[in-house]
């Protein structure tokens, strides 16, 4: 059988809101997306929709090369899933891009997340909320809490990840001859 690599990206884009998702958290990211290519074209996650607002967010593809990803520091995570597992999390993906006017970005989630308290709202995910349950969907999570209460740190320390890199995203994509097939080409559609 055939396995195929994804990704796991792990940011700290250094904005006022993620800055202070950080002082609660002290750990070194605050954000999760998954990605299912090389190229890092199809990178998924709930976040923000206009970069200068935290408060507007829902579902989005997110372009690396651009915006508040420009200024990151990231970690890139590799993990091997068999095609099934790829056709199973993009079918939800899927399904929740075709009706994204009706998914929100899980803020009531972020402070029952503080609380320690499990919440789940009807379409509304924070991002390592989303992350978790992508990975729950392909039968490769084995993080043993309720979703609403995934931390991108729970997804770093799960098993049989590699890390691919640890640094600023833009060094990556500057030397991405060297390092990935990531090209600073824009996304695909």
């Amino acid at each position: 059988m055939e396995r195929k690599k994804l990704y796991l990206l792990l940011t700290d884009t250094g904005t006022v809101f993620t800055r202070m998702i950080k002082l609660y958290t002290k750990k070194p990211y605050n954000h999760a997306s998954i990605v299912f290519d090389e190229y890092f074209n199809e990178v998924y996650s709930f976040g923000r929709k206009r970069p200068r607002n935290p408060f507007i967010g829902g579902f989005v593809n997110e372009d690396v090369r651009q915006g508040l990803f420009k200024n990151a520091r990231c970690a890139i995570y590799s993990f091997e899933v068999s095609d099934m597992q790829v056709e199973k999390m993009k079918t939800f993906i899927n399904e929740i891009e075709m009706e994204k006017h009706l998914y929100r970005y899980n803020l009531l989630g972020l402070i029952t997340f503080i609380i320690n308290k499990p919440y789940q709202r009807k379409r509304a995910y924070f991002c390592s909320e989303f992350v978790a349950q992508v990975l729950n969907e392909g039968g490769i999570s084995e993080i043993q809490k309720p979703i609403s209460l995934v931390s991108p740190n729970d997804l770093q320390n799960m098993n049989n990840l590699q890390l691919e890199f640890e640094g600023h995203l833009a060094e990556l994509l500057e030397t991405s001859n060297r390092v990935y097939n990531i090209t600073p080409t824009p996304k695909m559609f």
